[in-house]
Parts: structure tokens; C-alpha cells; sequence
């Protein structure tokens, strides 16, 4: 039996029969000397065993010296993952790890039965492992007990804090002793979990494996760049390429899973989906399908991104470009895991190509740029595999050559050979014809040669005082000879523009623009010329529902086929309202010009309204030749109060009457707040 420096014996025993013959780096970390009893910041990649590390660190201090755990009252570790597939998981891996020690191991993750789980922590548990939410239930309800818990480890602790679960993390801090250890285990240490780990541990030690500056080395990046409409047709083609025992495709949204997954079982691939809207147990059914075999593709969102360790998965398709680098490495990592090798392939449509450069220059990978491969490609490597098939050349019984000897008595040799290649061949998918393109590795390939694309011809030519292909004038597109007309169901009226209309018929009918002649928009329906070639193309791909959009359908023009080009006459414009009578002038008047407002506002619509008849008599003027102002009207003569009090006052200097203070009234005289007593009155005039 192999000998683990550091391991306890029981665990090595375990180790063993699973068959690892060496630690990985940073399973060996964690057992070293200072290691004991401490807090532990462990930053390793994905698959480099921390699960196992974690197991391997805190037997010395469950088991405090013995070989076989004992009934407890209550648990002594806690182990937390961010989602439902990773805590199941790290739960079968103690299994086996702990198996010699007798360890009860407990799950309680949420999607299941609470009864359940209480019952089995009821029974006595040595280890629990769970997701925070759950956790912190069975907290607050008491069927967990926190009194006895030595170890506390945290793992892919950045992925918790980044789906929201930091408030129950430290609810579930809070609530272990002060005296427990806590090992946090992540692939990355932003600032969050720098800072968490400052307030949790006391002396930590810092881990940082080798692996962490070279990310995933045994993975190899592919990046294929392709049309948009060409996408699925693109992973198609990749997967029956590579061939892979088992593969996993990432998509941004679940509505786009359940497309490619319907999709994908049409072509006859065996596929499971994997998603957030899945109960538990169609989750866990679709993961075991792929540890099986029974299934060989799995088309999963960003859930299925962390921990999920998938055996013999070679092969990672990015449907949909990641968000950040980060969640490029953690999809990425699924493959390549434990020394195994792996390839990672992302779908680019030819207009993201500049921001997955970026992307992957921000995570530090160098990709492989190139086309997805053709049909004829994989065609020719299945006639391939098939030549170098190892059970041609393989050894036979005497019962199979006799049997084989019979068989070609019956039949031709052809005919059996060829029968042979209808039972191989029946199980694959047809791969999928991709439109024509530029390579993604063009411009890599130009620089490569020292050569400038298209700007540095242009400044070369200009140097030799040569013309270019782009120095002669634009030639105007010809119409189509013979272009099939088709009508959409939208116009001008819907505000309808050929700028979203074209996209809208490449992504539709599975076309390109160079299949698209004229558009010709009118007011309740546009006209679009397309080539006879791409016409019943684009009809088989929008179906018989004739939808290429919720609301906007497409058919034929009547008239309109492949023998001439259809001559479209205008939609006859309706009548104009006619025009009110105008209001006549007077002789002199003119119309009111658009006032302008303060802003600067000429929008609002000229009044019928005349101004009044310019006076043209003469000014009087002064001896300077200065003209003279006009004489003011004379203001007319205030009426006087009538009242007996007050009546002077109405011609007061204020125009208010005056109260006592001798200041200006404002309002109504102050009622006596005594009884019997009354508000002062006004002084009597003379």
C-alpha cells in the first residue's frame, strides 16, 4: 500500500484504493507542519483536488488521534459550497475519503426534503455539508447543532460571495465557536475574500499553489470565428470533430438551452440539459446520464460552471461568450481536470472578435484562431477513423473467423463492407454546411509574415503613387438577374428601416446580406428582392407558419417569381385635406410672423391673428431732431370708499386700512381672546 507522508493512516488506506499514487500540489500544502490546527486562505485552480486537500487537513483535527470516529451529539465539521451539484458532490467525495473512519456524512442543500435531512442530523452526524440558504435554516430551526463544531471550510468561497451569500456566510460564522478553524478554499482572493478572511480567521496561512499563475496548462483554447446565423451549425460541427466521450456546452440564458437542446435531439445527439428552472432531481439525473454514458452532451448555464467535476469531459464549447474572464476559466475548468488533458472552444460571431480578444488577453490564455471545421472535413476524419479502427486489426477466436467466412459465402465482400459502414455511420449526426467566411486567423497570420493587411497596402501604394481596388470609383450593385420579390407584412407606417430589416432576414432565413437585393419600404408593407438561388433556402428556414418575427410574415409577391424582375408601382399617396378659408385683411395688415421663445423655439404653428394697422403719422419732434415722447394718458381718479369708517383710509398711501401698531394691515383685525371684550376699532375719520 502507497504511503502518504502526513496522511492519517485511515485516509491513506482510502487514498489507496482509489488509486492515487501522489498528491497534487496543493493537497500536499496542506499538510504541512505549520498546517495544523490553523486557519488556512487556499488559492488553487480549478480541479487541482481541493476538495480531497480540505478532507486531508482537517482529519488530524476531527479525529484528534484516534482511527474511528465515535457517536457525537452533534457535528463536528461543516463544510459550505455555493450551489446544489457542488455540495453533492464534495459529499461523495468524503464518502470515500472517510471510509475507513466511519464518518457519518450529512447533506443539506435546498431542492429537498427538510424532514429528511433533520432526521438524519437527529441520528448523529460527523460531517455536514450544505448550501448557505439551507444552512442557515436548519440553523434557525435548531435541528443543527453549531455547539461542537471544530472545522468550518468555505469552498469556491469567491463564487458565494458573488451570488449574494455573504450575510449568510457570516450568520454561519457567527453562529460556530470562536475556537473552530476556518479554511476557505478559493480559485481566486479579490478584496471581498481578503477582507472576510481578515475578519473570520485569526493567523491564517496563505496557500497559493503554482497552478494559480498558470492558469489551466492542460487545456487547449480554440477560438472559431463564424457567421452569427451559423452558430449552432458551428457546434454541431465541433462536436462531431472532436469526438469527445463526453462534452459540455455554456449558454447565457436558459431560454437558449432549451433551444439547443431541442435542437441538438432532433440531429440525434444524446444531450441532457442542465439549468437553474430544473428540480433538483432532474439535475442530479442529468449529471449522472453523463458520468454513465448514457448521454454525451450536456447543455448547461454558468450554474454548472463551479465544481462540477465530470469524468472523461474533454471538451467545453462556449455557445455563448463569458461574461468576464473569470467565468472563462471556471467553464473552461470542467476539462483539463487532475492531469487530464482538455480543449476549450469559443464560438465567435465575426463581429465579437475584437472583444474576445480582449477577453482572452485579460485572462491570460492564448488562443488558437480559426474556422469551425467544414463538413467535408469531418467527413474525411470519420472515413479516417474508421481505416484506423483498432478492431479491424485486432486479434479474432476461431468461432469469429468461421462465422465471418460463412458471412462471405453469402454475401459479397463489398456488400458487407458496405453494410458495415451503414451500421457505423447510422449514429452520427450529419455535419452541417457553413456559410464562407474570413478566417479568424488572418490577421494573426499576416503578422506573423511581417505582412500589413489592408490599411498598410493602401499606404504602401500610395508611396509607390499606385491605385488600389478602393482608390476606383464604387461601382453601383446591379439588381439581381432574375431576383424572386417577397413581401413582409411591415411598412413605413410600423417604422421599418432596412438597417434592422436585413439582420432580421440573414438571422431568419439562415442568408447572408450578399442573398439581398433591393428593399423597397412602403407605407403598410416592404418589398424585398432576394437571389432565386437563397429564396427556397430562406422559406424552409422560416417554415410554414411564414414568421420571421412575432408579428411580421413573409410571402411571395403574386407576379413576382424568378422569370423577370417585378416592376413595383408606388402606393397612391391619400388626398390632402383642404385648406381652411383665411380670414380677410384689412388694407395695410400683415400676418403675424412664428414667434420665437426664450429657447430657441420655432416648433409651434403660426396664429390667424393680424396685427393692427401700422400708424404713419408724423411724430412731433424736438428742435435736436430727437422725437418727442407722447404725452401719458391721464389716469383716472380713484373711487372713494363710501363707508363711514375707514373712508379715509381708502386712499391711504398703502391702500390697507391701519390697525393699531401702525404698520400696514394683512389680513383681518385679531379677535379678543377675553369674553366681553372686543377687536380695537379703526380711528373715525374727521
Amino acid at each position: 500500500m502507497t504511503e502518504f507522508e502526513g496522511v492519517v493512516p485511515a485516509l491513506g488506506k482510502a487514498l489507496a484504493k482509489r488509486g492515487y499514487e501522489t498528491l497534487t500540489p496543493v493537497q500536499q500544502a496542506v499538510l504541512a507542519s505549520e498546517m495544523r490546527d490553523a486557519d488556512a486562505l487556499v488559492s488553487a485552480q480549478t480541479g487541482s483536488g481541493k476538495t480531497v486537500a480540505f478532507g486531508l487537513t482537517m482529519a488530524p483535527t476531527l479525529l484528534d488521534g484516534a482511527d474511528h470516529f465515535e457517536r457525537v451529539p452533534a457535528p463536528l465539521a461543516l463544510a459550505v459550497a455555493p450551489t446544489r451539484e457542488l455540495a453533492l458532490q464534495v459529499k461523495r467525495e468524503l464518502e470515500w475519503l472517510y471510509e475507513f473512519t466511519g464518518a457519518s456524512v450529512v447533506s443539506c442543500v435546498g431542492g429537498m426534503d427538510m424532514r429528511t435531512e433533520r432526521w438524519a442530523l437527529e441520528r448523529g452526524a460527523h460531517i455536514v455539508v450544505g448550501t448557505p440558504g439551507r444552512l442557515k435554516d436548519h440553523i434557525e430551526r435548531g435541528s443543527l447543532d453549531m455547539t461542537r463544531m471544530k472545522v468550518v471550510v468555505l469552498d469556491e468561497a469567491d463564487e458565494m460571495l458573488d451570488l449574494g451569500f455573504r450575510e449568510d456566510l457570516e450568520f454561519i460564522l457567527k453562529s460556530a465557536p470562536e475556537s473552530r478553524r476556518t479554511l476557505m478554499f478559493s480559485a481566486t482572493v479579490p478584496r471581498t475574500i481578503a477582507s472576510l478572511a481578515q475578519r473570520y480567521q485569526r493567523d491564517a496561512v496563505r496557500i497559493t499553489t503554482a497552478g494559480e499563475q498558470r492558469q489551466h496548462g492542460d487545456i487547449e483554447y480554440r477560438a472559431l470565428a463564424c457567421a452569427p446565423n451559423d452558430r449552432e451549425n458551428a457546434i454541431i460541427n465541433v462536436l462531431r470533430h472532436v469526438d469527445a466521450a463526453s462534452a459540455i456546452v455554456f449558454c447565457g440564458t436558459r431560454a437558449t438551452v432549451n433551444h439547443l437542446t431541442s435542437r441538438f435531439t432532433n440531429r440525434g445527439i444524446s444531450v441532457v440539459a442542465l439549468s437553474g428552472e430544473l428540480s433538483q432531481s432532474a439535475r442530479t439525473h442529468a449529471l449522472q446520464s453523463l458520468r454513465d454514458g448514457r448521454a454525451k452532451v450536456c447543455i448547461a448555464t454558468d450554474v454548472a460552471a463551479r465544481g462540477i467535476d465530470l469524468p472523461n469531459l474533454e471538451l467545453v464549447i462556449h455557445a455563448d461568450l463569458p461574461k468576464n474572464p473569470e467565468s472563462l476559466l471556471h467553464r473552461s475548468g470542467r476539462t483539463g481536470r487532475a492531469g487530464r488533458k482538455g480543449v476549450s472552444t469559443l464560438i465567435v460571431p465575426y463581429s465579437r472578435r475584437r472583444h474576445t480578444e480582449r477577453l482572452l488577453a485579460n485572462a491570460g490564455i492564448e488562443a488558437t484562431w480559426g474556422k469551425p471545421p467544414s463538413a467535408d472535413e469531418i467527413l474525411a476524419l470519420d472515413r479516417q477513423r474508421i481505416l484506423e479502427d483498432s478492431d479491424l486489426g485486432g486479434e479474432t477466436t476461431e468461432e469469429e473467423r468461421a462465422f465471418a467466412a460463412e458471412l462471405l459465402g453469402r454475401h459479397d465482400a463489398q456488400a458487407v463492407a458496405v453494410a458495415f459502414l451503414r451500421k457505423r455511420m447510422a449514429g452520427l449526426a450529419a455535419p452541417e454546411e457553413l456559410m464562407d467566411g474570413p478566417s479568424g486567423g488572418e490577421r494573426h497570420e499576416r503578422a506573423d509574415r511581417g505582412e500589413r493587411g489592408d490599411r498598410g497596402d493602401r499606404s504602401n501604394r500610395a508611396e509607390r503613387g499606385e491605385r488600389g481596388p478602393r482608390d476606383e470609383p464604387r461601382k453601383r450593385r446591379d439588381d439581381f438577374e432574375g431576383g424572386v420579390w417577397l413581401r413582409l407584412s411591415v411598412g413605413r407606417s410600423h417604422s421599418a428601416e432596412a438597417r434592422w430589416l436585413l439582420p432580421m432576414l440573414c438571422r431568419a432565413g439562415n442568408i447572408t446580406k450578399t442573398d439581398v437585393g433591393a428593399i423597397k419600404i412602403h407605407e403598410t408593407e416592404t418589398h424585398v428582392e432576394m437571389h432565386p438561388n437563397a429564396v427556397d433556402k430562406f422559406l424552409e428556414a422560416v417554415g410554414p407558419t411564414r414568421k420571421v418575427e412575432k408579428t411580421i410574415t413573409v410571402d411571395r409577391v403574386p407576379g413576382g417569381g424568378a422569370s423577370a424582375p417585378v416592376a413595383i408601382a408606388p402606393e397612391p399617396r391619400a388626398p390632402r385635406a383642404p385648406r381652411p378659408p383665411q380670414a380677410a385683411t384689412e388694407p395695410g395688415a400683415r400676418p403675424m410672423r412664428r414667434r420665437r421663445d426664450g429657447d430657441g423655439d420655432f416648433g409651434r404653428p403660426a396664429r390667424d391673428v393680424f396685427t393692427p394697422p401700422v400708424d404713419t403719422s408724423p411724430i412731433a419732434s424736438t428742435n435736436d431732431g430727437v422725437a418727442a415722447e407722447r404725452k401719458p394718458k391721464t389716469p383716472k381718479k380713484p373711487k372713494e370708499n363710501s363707508g363711514k369708517a375707514g373712508a379715509k383710509f381708502g386712499k391711504a398711501k398703502f391702500g390697507k386700512p391701519k390697525f393699531g401698531d401702525g404698520k400696514p394691515g394683512k389680513g383681518k383685525p385679531k379677535k379678543a381672546h377675553r369674553k366681553g371684550t372686543s377687536a380695537p376699532k379703526p380711528p373715525q375719520s374727521d
